[in-house]
């Protein structure tokens, strides 16, 4: 897909306050950064930050961080994160091959919505559920801590089922065709609907032994 350029991009970012630069610096202190000790969920390639910010309205009892490494679409999410008064939510713009330097033991949920597929095998290390990033979330997760997916790959789908099951993840929802009506969705998800795409969607359920 071509994203489209932000020429104010770096302006938007630098004057938003939910922004959040050098994230680094707040590895294992995100509760200090929020001042509260609510959990916290971050949504991986949250793209322009419907589903984010929609959740951070309605669920004032969680904080919410984005990842986006795109800064076109972080720019195009930080403004319509502009039109709200969101204290539990911040945005960061990053590749998430580096989530395991941002956070540490801190994450309750991770929300991977509609991620990049990689279909050639020899990008699969690069899916957000493979080995190499589910030895990331290791460092990062909470004890019982859960992973939240949707997609309309069939591929990925079966992919993400055998790789969470083997990393010792408990599967608590397997759902081929995932059409809940009552729900917060992505834009992604709301074009898939309209043209009776089947989405499938899972819940994983990190053992605390692990």
């Amino acid at each position: 897909m071509r994203i489209r350029n932000v020429k104010n991009k770096e302006e938007i970012m630098e004057n938003s306050k939910y922004y959040l630069k050098d994230a680094q610096k707040y590895q294992g202190s995100f509760s200090n950064l929020f001042g509260n000790s609510h959990p916290i969920y971050i949504e991986i390639g949250m793209g322009k930050g419907k589903f984010l910010i929609e959740n951070a309205k309605s669920h004032p009892e969680i904080n919410y961080i984005g990842i986006e490494k795109q800064k076109s679409i972080v720019a195009k999410a930080l403004k319509k994160a502009s039109l709200e008064q969101l204290p539990n939510l911040y945005i960061i713009s990053e590749n998430a091959q580096n989530i395991d330097l941002i956070f540490k033991g801190e994450i309750s949920r991770i929300y991977l919505n509609f991620s990049d597929p990689w279909p050639k095998v020899r990008h699969h290390s690069r899916r957000l559920t493979s080995k190499i990033f589910l030895d990331k979330y290791d460092s990062i997760l909470t004890e019982d801590a859960k992973i939240y997916m949707r997609t309309d790959n069939e591929d990925l789908f079966s992919y993400s089922i055998e790789s969470l099951s083997q990393h010792h993840y408990i599967l608590e929802k397997v759902d081929l065709h995932f059409s809940e009506e009552k729900i917060i969705t992505t834009e992604y998800e709301d074009k898939f609907r309209s043209e009776q795409i089947p989405i499938k969607a899972l819940i994983a359920k990190r053992q605390s032994n692990q």
